[in-house]
């Protein structure tokens, strides 16, 4: 199955809720969801409230309106009516009273401007008049006189209170309805930081230090997932325990035996003529020394990628360096090299790092030897402690081939070594000083020199 296939949009087999493309993620699809059915609820809860409003308020004011004509219709046909105005008619909502005869004439009106026929029928009646529509109820005629009584009320007068009502009833919703969003997405929001802060401890994780990712603020619905990922943690930190485990048991098993056969190879020479034999002992013994100094590096890579147990702490980088050159100084003898240490001061800044001293040893010394063993006999190899204001850096400058730009950033690789070398090398040693220098919070840059052959490493803070 292709990554393609494995999209978290994809629908081939179920319903997925994660859409696809930039939608695909919690946040958005919850937003996603929850929103429209907000916004379904809102109009639903308006739908009803408008509804009910109405449905309360007709009946309310039908009772208003049968009370007022069978009240109207039981007086003196003769009553005089009170004059209303539009305004109130169809503002304030109040009630037109009409009183016709038996014989279909309007006998008095409480709003003349109302041209509405008398209802054939008694009851209520629902008409238009004059461009707007109208609420009547036709009482039953009056037995002694035989008048009949209509009462009218504004269906605008109507639609505007059942409107106010339901706005009012809706208003609440509307309100907390904006709330409730951005309550979502503020939740949605640290819902996904959570979430991705179990990704960011997952991607702390690293070859020297693989550790279970912590479930006590792990959702239940992701747990699952991140026991899965704590297994695969376990067993790729077993996976890694063995092959250290393999690295220094072959180096270790390697060491005696080439051991033993150096030291023959020393009583043998004794007793060795000159001539080829001689110098094919002089090419062995040059193999064996590169197979010890191989051996040498496995072990210091194992022990390296072995978790950390030396704690950080203040260390002087002066006195390291003297350290380093001491050591060393036996190589640079050797092979008629000039080794020496130049503090080039800027400022006040001290030379002191916090790491551990271990690692910082590990950097020097395989910078330092790796520019002896590749400067020719009778070169110079600078060290050079910088005070750069607040920047503390250590540059080893040699008079060597220096390195091909397009090969500079693989030489950091394990085991490689730069085509046509001639120096005797296993190809570690600058792997190893870069895995130690990150665990110290340093960084090593490689340049070759601008004023004549020779590569200058640079160790700076990172």
């Amino acid at each position: 199955m292709t990554p393609s296939q494995l999209d978290c949009g994809q629908r081939a087999s179920r319903f997925h809720v994660f859409p696809a493309g930039r939608m695909c993620s919690l946040r958005r699809a919850m937003l996603l969801w929850l929103v429209p059915l907000f916004l379904i609820v809102g109009a639903a809860s308006a739908t009803i409230s408008y509804w009910s409003y109405s449905r309360m308020a007709g009946q309310f004011l039908d009772e208003q309106m049968q009370q007022l004509a069978e009240s109207a219709a039981a007086q003196e046909p003769h009553s005089i009516l009170p004059s209303l105005s539009s305004r109130r008619v169809h503002e304030w909502g109040a009630y037109v009273v009409q009183v016709w005869s038996p014989d279909g004439r309007i006998l008095a009106s409480s709003w003349p401007d109302l041209s509405a026929g008398l209802q054939p029928q008694a009851g209520f009646h629902d008409l238009r008049a004059g461009g707007t529509r109208w609420r009547v109820y036709a009482a039953v005629p009056n037995d002694l006189a035989g008048t009949r009584v209509q009462v009218f009320q504004s269906g605008v007068f109507r639609g505007h209170l059942v409107a106010g009502r339901a706005a009012a009833a809706i208003a609440p919703v509307i309100v907390l309805l904006p709330l409730a969003l951005l309550i979502l997405w503020g939740l949605s929001g640290a819902m996904s930081r959570a979430v991705q802060e179990i990704g960011e401890q997952a991607a702390k994780q690293d070859e020297h230090n693989i550790a279970e990712l912590p479930l006590d603020r792990v959702p239940h619905e992701l747990q699952p997932m991140v026991l899965s990922f704590n297994s695969l943690l376990t067993r790729l930190r077993d996976a890694f325990a063995t092959q250290r485990r393999f690295v220094q048991d072959a180096a270790h098993e390697l060491r005696t035996p080439i051991t033993a056969v150096a030291l023959q190879l020393e009583n043998v020479r004794g007793d060795m003529p000159a001539g080829a034999c001689a110098q094919s002992l002089s090419q062995l013994e040059a193999g064996v020394s590169r197979a010890q100094r191989l051996v040498d590096q496995l072990l210091k890579l194992s022990r390296q990628e072995a978790p950390v147990a030396e704690t950080a702490g203040a260390v002087d980088l002066h006195a390291q360096l003297h350290e380093s050159i001491n050591a060393l100084i036996a190589l640079a003898d050797q092979r008629n090299i000039d080794l020496g240490l130049v503090v080039v001061t800027e400022g006040a800044a001290a030379s002191t790092l916090r790491c551990a001293s271990g690692d910082l040893r590990s950097v020097l010394d395989n910078l330092i030897e790796n520019a002896l063993r590749y400067t020719p006999q009778g070169g110079v190899v600078d060290v050079r402690l910088v005070h750069d204001g607040a920047q503390l850096a250590v540059e080893v400058i040699d008079t060597g081939p220096g390195i091909p730009p397009d090969l500079l950033a693989r030489v950091f690789d394990r085991f490689f070594r730069v085509p046509g070398s001639q120096a005797r090398g296993s190809g570690l040693g600058l792997s190893i000083a870069q895995a130690a220098a990150q665990r110290c919070g340093l960084r090593i840059l490689l340049r070759n020199r601008d004023d004549r052959s020779g590569l200058v490493a640079r160790v700076e803070t990172a």
